[in-house]
C-alpha cells in the first residue's frame, strides 16, 4: 500500500515536491504543512526559523566514548559513523538537520525513517527525514509532546514500525500550537496593511448629499465605478449630489504600523528570539556588547533545547551502542573573537594577548 493512496485526506494539508521510496513505502521527501506556510509567510517567523535553523544546519555530527577518569565522565573522540557526514545519502547533512529542527520548532516532534542498517549490530547505517506534517502519533496519553507508554506512528494513514523510526521530542511547545492566537493575530494585520497597500486611492468614502436615496446596490456600484475611474486615471468627476470625503487617518494607522511592530515583538517572544535578531522593536537600545550578547541569547534560549533533543535522541542505544555520546560540534561558531555563543573569550592574533 503506497503512502500516498489517501490523497483526498492527504492533500489538504500539505504540499509535495519530491518523493523517495524506501522499503516499497513511498515517503514525501520536502513536504509542508498549510499552518507552516502560514506562519512562515510572516517575516518574524521567517527570519526566526532561518536563523535558527542556520545556526543547528551548520553543525557536524560527532560521536564521542566514555570513560570516569575518577571525577568526571571523560568523552574521548572517536571517528564519526558514516550516516554522521550524510544521515541521508539522497540530501545534504545541512538540509537533514535544518528541517529536523523545523519541525521541533514548528510542530514539538521530529522523525527519521531508519532506512539501511549495518550489518553487524544492527545500528542504523543511513536515514530518511519524516515530515512531522504527514505522521500521526497515537498514545493512550501524551505528556508534553512525547507519548506515554506504547504508541502508534502512521504515515498519510500507513502505519510504521516504530522500532525503525527515530523520534525526536522537542522539550518546547511547537508554535503552531501555544502562538496559533499570536500566528493568526499577525497574519490579519499583515491582511489589513496589504488591502491598503493594493488601494490606489486616498482613504475615504463617498457620501450622497442630494437626489433620491441610492439603495445599497447603487452605492457599491458608485464606490466601485469610482475605484475603477481611479485606477485608470488621477482624475475621476462626481456629480452635484455626491461629494468625496478624505480620510483624516494617517498612513501609519491605515498600515497598522504600531500594531504590526507590536506584533513582531510578540512573535519574538513566541520563537524565543532576542528581537533584535529579527528586526522587531526592542525597548532598551543596542550597542555592540548587547548586540553580542543578544547573538548568544539566540543559542541560550532559541537553539540550545533544540540541539540538545536532537544530540539526546542520537545518543540514545535505538541509534548508537550504549556508553557514546553523539554532539553538534559547536566549535563552527568559534569564529566570533569574543565567543560569547559558548561563554568562553578567545583573545584575537595579533591584539597582544596571547592568541
Amino acid at each position: 500500500m503506497g503512502l500516498f493512496t489517501r490523497r483526498a485526506q492527504a492533500a489538504a494539508a500539505v504540499e509535495c515536491t519530491a518523493t523517495v521510496t524506501v522499503g516499497g513505502l513511498t515517503f514525501a521527501a520536502n513536504a509542508v504543512g498549510a499552518g507552516r506556510e502560514r506562519a512562515m509567510a510572516l517575516p518574524t517567523i521567517s527570519r526566526a526559523r532561518d536563523l535558527l535553523a542556520s545556526l543547528i544546519g551548520s553543525l557536524h555530527i560527532r560521536q564521542y566514548g566514555t570513560q570516569w577518569n575518577g571525577e568526571d565522565l571523560e568523552e574521548i573522540p572517536l571517528p564519526p559513523e558514516t550516516w554522521m557526514l550524510r544521515p541521508d545519502p539522497s540530501t545534504t547533512r545541512v538540509h537533514t538537520l535544518s528541517w529536523t529542527f523545523d519541525d521541533l520548532f514548528f510542530y514539538g516532534r521530529a522523525h527519521w525513517l531508519i532506512r539501511t542498517r549495518y550489518a553487524a549490530g544492527n545500528f542504523p547505517a543511513s536515514f530518511q527525514w519524516l515530515p512531522a506534517a504527514n505522521v500521526g502519533v497515537v498514545a493512550d496519553a501524551i505528556a508534553g509532546n512525547a507519548p506515554v507508554g506504547p504508541y502508534t506512528l502512521t504515515y498519510n494513514g500507513v502505519e510504521l514500525n516504530t522500532a525503525d523510526v527515530v523520534s525526536f521530542w522537542s522539550p518546547l511547545q511547537g508554535i503552531l500550537t501555544n502562538g496559533a492566537r499570536a500566528i493568526v493575530t499577525a497574519e490579519a494585520l499583515d491582511r489589513a496593511a496589504y488591502r491598503t497597500a493594493l488601494s490606489p486611492l486616498t482613504a475615504g468614502w463617498l457620501k450622497q448629499t442630494g437626489g433620491e436615496p441610492l439603495s445599497a446596490e447603487e452605492l457599491t456600484e458608485l464606490a466601485d465605478a469610482w475605484v475603477a475611474a481611479r485606477e485608470g486615471n488621477a482624475i475621476a468627476s462626481l456629480n452635484q449630489y455626491v461629494d468625496f470625503v478624505e480620510s483624516s487617518a494617517s498612513p501609519e494607522k491605515l498600515q497598522h504600523l504600531e500594531s504590526r511592530q507590536h506584533q513582531a515583538l510578540e512573535l519574538a517572544r513566541l520563537a524565543n528570539i532576542p528581537p533584535y535578531l529579527v528586526g522587531a522593536p526592542a525597548s532598551n537600545s543596542m550597542t555592540y556588547q548587547n548586540a553580542a550578547q543578544a547573538a548568544a541569547d539566540a543559542v541560550t534560549f532559541g537553539a540550545l533545547p533544540f540541539l540538545e533533543v536532537i544530540e539526546g535522541t542520537l545518543s540514545s542505544e535505538q541509534v548508537t551502542p550504549r556508553g557514546r555520546l553523539v554532539r553538534l560540534d559547536r566549535s563552527a561558531w568559534l569564529d566570533n573573537p569574543l565567543n560569547t555563543l559558548t561563554g568562553q573569550t578567545e583573545t584575537p592574533v595579533g591584539t597582544g594577548g596571547t592568541p
